[in-house]
């Protein structure tokens, strides 16, 4: 039996790469303060919780964007997301809910698959918590916060 596949989709700068990296409990994939470091997707076999899966980091989405990179960024996101069995959705509760997360869950709508919400950047539980309740806008369920 293969193993699953879980790909780590969202915007640039909302922790994908750390999260991933968390997972695979490895630096694989660069971690930088600048948008589009990560460009193609990256693959770790990852034992979390007795729980054996294949993950797939992503660059961000920047689904109106009409630069060529972007562009490219876009597609390699979307093969995997059209190959995974789930996504992780991984949105900032620093930045808030802003239009390019409903672009992006809208296409996670679309791709039928099981979608996990995850608002990274909770590191103080008391102080952002309210925030995460505005991320049940999206429409895909309990938003899960954690700080990658």
């Amino acid at each position: 039996m293969s193993k699953p596949v879980v790909a780590v989709v969202g915007r640039p700068n909302v922790g994908k790469s750390t999260l991933f990296n968390a997972l695979a409990g490895s630096r694989i994939s660069i971690v930088e303060d600048t948008p589009g470091v990560t460009r193609d997707r990256i693959y770790a076999e990852v034992s979390w919780l007795d729980y054996q899966f294949t993950l797939i980091d992503t660059g961000g989405i920047e689904p109106d964007s009409k630069d060529i990179i972007l562009s490219q960024m876009r597609e390699q996101a979307q093969i995997a997301i059209d190959t995974a069995d789930v996504i992780i959705f991984i949105t900032d509760v620093r930045q808030g809910l802003v239009d390019a997360d409903f672009k992006v869950a809208d296409m996670l709508r679309r791709s039928h698959r099981p979608v996990l919400l995850v608002v990274n950047k909770v590191d103080n539980f008391e102080k952002y918590m309210p925030d995460v309740y505005e991320f049940y806008n999206l429409g895909l369920g309990d938003p899960i916060p954690v700080s990658a």
